[in-house]
């Protein structure tokens, strides 16, 4: 079943459309992420779904309790926001136990909730100091605990990864899944794609407000296999721009200073990039791979970008046509 459905929704501010016909659903027991670049949309969605703003048009529907309602009941969701929410010269604890009790925990209930989760993620010696004295990565923790502690059914995560190293990742990321095999549902925003692909059932791709892909990630990668992937070892520094102007790459990119990744079209002749690669750069080996999403996000997202930026030159050319004569303001 799904706990809420989005149908349709937009939002304007001013001239710029921030959200245009988004609509997607999250089912209890999944993990959906919700992706895009910067400004493409994302928080001013999640803000529609909180009832921090309303919709301009479209239906949010939410079945978190008996029957559906337009705005979430604070009990049964949860929500980490990307900007610290957190009251700096406060206590851990009282912090925690403070936005218990916001939720709808007794104080007695929020202790001990925030007391066994500060256990779990390894902060409870830390529980009398001050938020301020903590590390950004035990600050994102002690935020995470402030969202998940009253037990939510739904949960919003907006960039849960950020300040956190390798290790306190992977912790997340078994927490995240804990939840989603108990029955709730999650509703992921990140940047971090290889945590992404580890983690969501189904991903809805965003720009300029607008869907462009949307799937379970099986079907998400079968769309990312009419392209080919090389992966190029060299030496440090190599030189990749004139790679973008031959026909059959979609995208190229360097990892590591020293590992080319080519995206190529399906069929392309890649006899052509790797002989003007290696008048390029020494290619120390030579290897084809699966697109992760990485690739399928970085390449939908610059095809989308190319178009908008076609259809925009074209007005723009199509509007100093239709100037009058004479006008030179």
């Amino acid at each position: 079943m799904s706990l809420v459905t989005v149908d349709g929704i937009a939002k304007r501010f001013a001239t710029v459309a921030a959200v245009d016909e988004l609509s997607f659903d999250v089912k209890a027991g999944e993990v959906v992420a919700l992706l895009g670049p910067n400004g493409a949309g994302k928080t001013t969605a999640v803000r529609m779904l909180l009832g921090l703003i309303r919709p301009d048009r479209g239906r949010i529907t939410w079945r978190l309790g008996p029957g559906e309602a337009s705005l979430p009941s604070p009990r049964a969701i949860g929500y980490l926001p990307e900007e610290r929410g957190l009251y700096r010269d406060q206590p851990v604890l009282r912090t925690l136990v403070y936005f218990g009790v916001l939720r709808g925990l007794g104080s007695a209930d929020a202790r001990r909730e925030a007391l066994a989760w500060l256990k779990r993620v390894e902060l409870e010696d830390r529980a009398g100091e001050k938020v301020e004295a903590l590390s950004k990565g035990n600050q994102q923790k002690v935020q995470f605990v402030s969202a998940v502690l009253h037990r939510p059914r739904f949960l919003i995560l907006d960039e849960p990864f950020s300040g956190l190293d390798p290790m306190n990742q992977e912790h997340f990321l078994e927490l995240i899944s804990g939840m989603r095999d108990a029955g709730g549902a999650v509703l992921l925003s990140a940047h971090q794609m290889p945590l992404v692909e580890r983690l969501a059932d189904r991903v809805w791709l965003m720009a300029q407000g607008r869907t462009l892909l949307s799937g379970t990630l099986d079907e998400i990668r079968a769309r990312g296999q009419a392209h080919t992937k090389l992966v190029l070892d060299t030496d440090p520094g190599p030189r990749v721009e004139p790679l973008r102007d031959l026909g059959p790459v979609v995208d190229v990119r360097v990892e590591e200073d020293r590992r080319v990744i080519l995206l190529t079209r399906h069929g392309g002749d890649l006899g052509e990039v790797l002989a003007r690669a290696a008048s390029l750069f020494p290619i120390r080996a030579v290897r084809s791979d699966v697109p992760t999403l990485h690739d399928i996000y970085v390449k939908t997202v610059r095809e989308a970008e190319a178009l908008w930026r076609g259809r925009e030159n074209a007005r723009s050319s199509s509007a100093e046509t239709r100037r009058p004569e004479g006008n030179e303001s």
